[in-house]
């Protein structure tokens, strides 16, 4: 074997790669952009597809993805007003399902035809007598026989309303607002009618946060706090 054919192949190769033209940096960063706008360019038909069907929070996430991606694209600057749009639209929808998730509708037999019920826990559990935090419940009820009614429930303690009370309801950012309420005289229930249960209806209907101001035996008052935004009013007709 030739001793010098190994230096040969080796000049050889050098030779041949020297006659390979460089790569032109500035051809390639242009390529790189022009591919980025295509992408950019295709996850913005995504969006606007999405955008055009209002579906609010898919589009909402090929928007996400796009900005996050080609932040400087002509695609993300071009979308960018109805991206913000989507993405209000997709938050408002996903938390109108999230509050809606909060009520409990019942429908029970009961004399003289059913019991109709929405029911809903406050947002954070309150101590009313000491002995540690628990639920909170408001209940809007349509009875057969007695008609409907608004009243709250604790599991522990009781309320300070025997005989009647003033409790202040406080709807979104308005001002709190007095309302008659009442105990009644039974242990079936730890339980505080809202005598207006028509106007507490309302309140709930159209708000998206109603606070309740109730006093309770074990002495001052607490507030309970419920996230009513995702409240059905079709699930009881008659009070409509």
């Amino acid at each position: 074997m030739n001793p010098r054919f190994p230096i040969a192949v080796l000049a050889a190769a050098l030779a041949l790669s020297a006659c390979t033209p460089t790569e032109d940096p500035q051809a390639a960063a242009a390529a790189n952009a022009a591919a980025s706008e295509q992408a950019a360019a295709e996850a913005a038909k995504q969006f606007e597809a999405e955008y055009a069907k209002q579906n609010w929070e898919l589009a909402r996430a090929h928007g996400d993805v796009l900005l996050a991606k080609y932040p400087d694209s002509a695609a993300a600057e071009q979308i960018q007003a109805r991206y913000e749009e989507a993405k209000a639209k997709g938050d408002a929808a996903r938390d109108l399902r999230r509050t809606a998730a909060l009520w409990a509708y019942q429908t029970e037999p009961a004399k003289g035809g059913s019991q109709l019920s929405a029911a809903i826990y406050a947002k954070d559990t309150l101590d009313t007598d000491g002995s540690g935090a628990r639920p909170v419940r408001l209940i809007f009820r349509d009875h057969s026989e007695w008609g409907r009614s608004s009243y709250l429930t604790l599991e522990r303690g009781d309320f300070n309303c025997y005989g009647g009370c003033r409790v202040k309801v406080k709807l979104d950012d308005a001002a709190p607002k007095p309302m008659a309420a009442s105990r009644p005289d039974t242990d079936e229930a730890i339980a505080m009618f809202i005598e207006d249960e028509r106007a507490l209806w309302r309140m709930a209907k159209d708000a998206k946060v109603i606070a309740i101001e109730f006093p309770v035996k074990a002495g001052g008052t607490r507030t309970a706090v419920f996230e009513v935004g995702g409240l059905e009013p079709s699930k009881l007709p008659k009070w409509n």
